[in-house]
């Protein structure tokens, strides 16, 4: 029997091999998880949050491709199959946010409506 694991957001190989690289520095807390999530805020009414921290209580747990992940579970609603990916351009350097739940976005791209 086979089993299919899904995980609320897709990381981009760029993306993995960034978020790796950050982990892989000499003072990084290796008891945080990635945390992926939303805040009110931003030039369109909410804002993406990615970074490290601690699991909270009302966090759900995931990994992709052996990184520990965390999100808010109210959060999923809003990000449901976004992709996150790393850019390394002249012009734009940083993780970009693909969201197929966003109604609108704005010229920064880290700031969306639903």
């Amino acid at each position: 029997m086979e089993t299919t694991i899904t995980t609320p957001v897709i990381l981009t190989a760029g993306a993995v091999a960034q978020i790796r690289k950050l982990m892989g520095e000499e003072n990084f807390d290796a008891t945080q998880s990635l945390r992926i999530g939303v805040k009110g805020g931003g030039c369109s009414g909410m804002t993406y949050v990615l970074g490290f921290d601690h699991r909270q209580d009302n966090d759900e747990a995931f990994s992709i491709e052996g990184i520990p992940c965390i999100m808010n579970k109210a959060h999923e609603m809003y990000l449901y199959g976004m992709q996150v990916d790393w850019q390394d351009g002249l012009n734009n350097r940083g993780f970009v946010f693909k969201n197929p739940n966003a109604a609108s976005t704005c010229g920064c791209g880290t700031s969306f409506a639903v």
